[in-house]
């Protein structure tokens, strides 16, 4: 609601900014002369509580989904809790500033894992964790966790639903393909040799 309000007002604003700035003022003899329409800015949909908690669903297997707890991160990175769970398990929403669908499902422990990460610290260690993207995932780099667009280096791959185990020892990880540009329709580790790395498993 408070975002509705201040997009709202955000546009209001520019709106009669816009009117006061129209062409200058014509003579007596054009009393009828009007400046201008103002071009108003396209507000950005507001996405309500219930279509987030409905996307974040869309991660996991029903029987799990509907026992989550589901949160949503605001644009400072905070999380707000939409629905209060009961299995373990936190779901959050399709990111729609992303290109691809990404709605996420993970237990605690790779909820710390994604906590450790978007904090740019070293996972917490001997946790092992797993989580759910059936929706699929945004595509991504395979060798820099913190890159934001395909680059000539940065070996951008497509992901499809899958699930993922984080927090796992070395010598797991070293069963799986580390290749930069792997077959992503076999198990894989994504960006392997960092403090981030984790087994992709595509489900179909």
């Amino acid at each position: 609601m408070y975002r509705a309000i201040t997009v709202v007002c955000h546009v209001l604003a520019l709106t009669l900014l816009g009117l006061s700035q129209a062409a200058p003022a014509t003579d007596a003899k054009a009393p009828d002369a009007k400046p201008p329409a103002a071009k108003m800015p396209a507000a950005k949909a507001v996405v309500s509580d219930q279509e987030m908690i409905a996307s974040a669903m869309r991660a996991a297997p029903g029987k799990v989904a509907q026992n989550a707890t589901v949160v949503a991160m605001d644009e400072k990175g905070n999380m707000r809790t939409l629905r209060k769970g009961s299995n373990g398990f936190t779901c959050m929403p399709d990111d729609p500033q992303t290109p691809g669908p990404d709605p996420m499902c993970m237990d605690k422990n790779a909820m710390d894992f994604v906590h450790a990460m978007m904090a740019h610290k070293p996972p917490p260690a001997g946790k092992l964790g797993f989580m759910y993207m059936l929706a699929g995932g945004t595509d991504a780099s395979n060798t820099d966790p913190f890159a934001t667009k395909p680059t000539a280096s940065n070996h951008w791959i497509k992901t499809g639903p899958h699930v993922m185990i984080t927090g796992a020892d070395a010598s797991f990880y070293d069963q799986y393909p580390k290749s930069a540009d792997p077959d992503t329709s076999m198990p894989y580790i994504m960006w392997a040799g960092t403090p981030y790395q984790h087994v992709m498993v595509p489900v179909k």
